[in-house]
């Protein structure tokens, strides 16, 4: 041990030469990531007649947000802009029917939570509050959309508060066809608990439909009517388990029937997701993976109370994520499409006219991803986007099949060329298991050039994947751009790429699903892409603690590691984790493994860690702790940075303080360098 953390040291003041081959990638300045994009969140509302969308605010020098929108009889320029307050700050919408507008804001808070959110029960948390609003088009007042004050019935001004510390809010169903009403919801993200709301978009008054918690919760609602035609109870079963039952709503009758052939274990993890039916009422679509490794669309019989021997659409690589209906009245209930989860989500039209304008938008603008976002009536206008791994998102409209007019590009300051290319691998786990993985490689880099300084990526969760395309995070082509080959590896206990990878991670935190990593960096050295004394990881949440775990791993592949608000404490998170009992059944029993604290004598490679002080999710605490632990065995840094939540959005500043860091530590600090 002593040994190699003395090795590490001299590691650490190691130079390396750039002798990066062909390699023509300049690195992107980190305010070109740091900077609030131009536009996000756009979408058009049912009738086709509005547009909003969060923009940079005009003069801030996208330091600040504001909410725009644009009437589209002249689309040229936002009809209003509505900076972001003080302290409040926009974050989100959506253009809803009858003229109005949802907006999400996020303001700093710091206060008693008294078991209301994810922090501390006792004494004081330093979090955020985030607060849904309605406005109009014209934006000339904003109301909050669950103020204790307002017109909603059936909701305690207590829980209200509670909510409003610990929730978040949505659209759960723009209700197409009734232009004055919406479904929306609020969700208590520690309890689970959720209220279902019918709100009048023209009088404001909303209307508790009903509550999920308690073991009960809605699982889907009619977009013709707002009615719940499906709910899911959970009921505890033998072995500590817990059953989750679909009952779906007689339409003769009027009761919701128990449906035993969905019926699926928690701890089984199957995926059994009605998400409408078929226009008879006869059957019913569930996207499942009881059949095959991965989901795939079934008709389910409600009469006879089966499923078709063969699935409706499936994909042989990939888990099919969802069913497009139409949505206007045209095509209201219609299937449209079906998403798969490839290496960016992808839309399989099966309507002729959207298919044919999916393959016009695609000859148009070659060698980039072309997303439909919304569509009026008849198509007269269609909204989409494209992007690439190199280019950001751009947003367009098009008019009557046959006019192409840009709204705006998120990003247009990036220069694409400096990005690289990006891949979806596999390779094989020392076990024999089959990994998938995204490679990025940095731009002009070819087979047969000089082996690259690599940094393995890992994506948080663990119950998650990465997707490609533009990386929102900015950490992929950050990285890229400075010539570093990067793996994102979808290691075991990955999710949307097979149950048999998912389930393979249970209880192997910092064991097996750790060697996938390191093994990702072994086929990388053999393929001749990463030098392997040049080799780093970094992750951030479940992935900072891959990066930590790394520290206190032996032979360690890598020559430093950086851990973003990264676990470093399996007990303390599962402590947490048991007191709901659904999280508890889910996924707190496959959260077990090697802890890092635990083995924090066995430290052997240097680490960053950097973590933002109003982080609920995965408090301070696991940073802090490990830092002090490591910090006299091997060489360690710990940034932390003020006002930063766990999740995006972040702050400019708040990336240019983690960017910083980072690109300061790789080239002095590490000894993967940079060029």
């Amino acid at each position: 041990m002593l040994k190699k953390a003395a090795l590490s040291a001299a590691l650490v003041m190691t130079t390396f030469a750039p002798a990066y081959g062909e390699v023509t990638a300049q690195p992107i300045p980190i305010d070109d990531f740091a900077r609030i994009p131009n536009i996000q969140s756009i979408s058009l509302s049912p009738e086709g007649s509005a547009l909003s969308a969060i923009i940079a605010l005009p003069g801030s020098n996208n330091e600040d947000t504001a909410l725009a929108t644009w009437d589209l009889d002249n689309p040229s320029a936002p009809l209003v802009v509505t900076p972001s307050g003080d302290r409040m700050k926009f974050l989100a919408t959506t253009a809803l029917g009858a003229d109005s507008i949802f907006v999400i804001g996020r303001q700093e808070w710091t206060g008693r939570l008294a078991g209301c959110g994810e922090g501390r029960t006792t004494g004081s948390t330093a979090t955020f509050v985030t607060k849904p609003y309605l406005t109009s088009v014209s934006q000339n007042d904003f109301e909050e959309a669950f103020a204790s004050g307002g017109r909603t019935l059936g909701v305690s001004e207590a829980t209200l508060r509670c909510f409003e510390l610990a929730g978040t809010a949505g659209i759960v169903n723009t209700l197409p066809l009734d232009p004055e009403h919406v479904i929306i919801n609020q969700t208590n993200q520690v309890s689970f608990q959720s209220n279902y709301y019918r709100y009048n978009l023209r009088t404001g008054q909303r209307e508790l439909i009903t509550s999920g918690g308690g073991g009960s919760a809605p699982a889907l609602f009619s977009s013709r009517t707002g009615e719940l035609l499906v709910r899911n109870e959970v009921q505890p079963s033998e072995g500590g388990d817990f059953e989750i039952r679909t009952l779906i709503k007689n339409q003769q009758t009027g009761e919701f029937e128990h449906h035993t052939a969905l019926d699926t274990q928690i701890g089984d993890r199957y995926t059994v997701n009605l998400v409408g039916f078929t226009d008879d009422g006869q059957f019913a679509y569930v996207i499942t993976n009881r059949f095959s490794d991965k989901a795939a669309v079934y008709l389910y019989d409600l009469n006879t109370r089966e499923f078709d021997s063969e699935a409706l659409m499936a994909h042989p690589d990939f888990d099919v994520s969802n069913i497009v209906f139409g949505n206007q009245p045209s095509n209201f209930g219609e299937v449209m499409g079906f998403t798969y989860l490839g290496l960016t989500p992808t839309t399989y039209w099966v309507d002729d006219q959207m298919n044919a304008i999916q393959t016009g938008l695609e000859a148009a603008f070659p060698d980039l991803e072309v997303s439909i976002m919304d569509y009026s009536d008849g198509y007269d206008i269609v909204l989409f986007s494209t992007e690439s791994p190199s280019n950001p998102p751009t947003y367009y409209l098009l008019r009557n099949q046959s006019e192409v007019q840009q709204l705006g590009a998120s990003r247009p300051w990036i220069e694409s060329e400096n990005v690289g290319e990006q891949s979806w691998v596999y390779y094989t786990a020392r076990d024999g298991l089959q990994i998938p993985a995204i490679l990025d490689l940095p731009a002009g880099w070819e087979e047969g050039d000089a082996p690259l300084p690599t940094i393995i990526h890992p994506h948080g969760g663990p119950w998650a994947r990465d997707f490609g395309g533009w990386d929102a995070s900015g950490w992929v082509p950050f990285f890229t751009s400075r010539g570093y080959a990067v793996l994102r590896p979808q290691y075991r206990g990955s999710d949307s790429v097979g149950r048999e990878l998912w389930l393979a991670g249970d209880n192997e935190w910092g064991q097996a699903m750790q060697d996938d990593k390191d093994d990702g960096a072994a086929w990388l050295v053999e393929q001749g892409i990463a030098d392997p004394d040049r080799i780093a990881i970094m992750g951030y949440s479940y992935g900072g603690f891959a990066a930590i775990a790394a520290v206190v791993r032996e032979n360690s592949p890598y020559q430093c590691a950086i851990a973003g608000a990264g676990v470093s404490n399996l007990s303390r998170i599962q402590n947490n984790w048991s007191e709901n009992f659904i999280q508890r059944v889910l996924q707190g029993r496959t959260l077990g493994g090697m802890d890092p604290m635990n083995n924090t004598d066995k430290a052997n490679i240097p680490i960053l860690l950097f973590h933002g002080d109003r982080d609920v999710r995965v408090p301070m605490f696991h940073s802090v702790d490990f830092y002090n632990a490591v910090r006299d065995q091997v060489p360690a840094q710990l940034v932390q940075i003020e006002d930063m939540p766990h999740s995006l959005p972040w702050y400019p500043r708040h990336f240019r303080t983690m960017l910083s860091a980072m690109e300061t530590y790789l080239e002095e600090d590490c000894g993967p360098g940079g060029l």
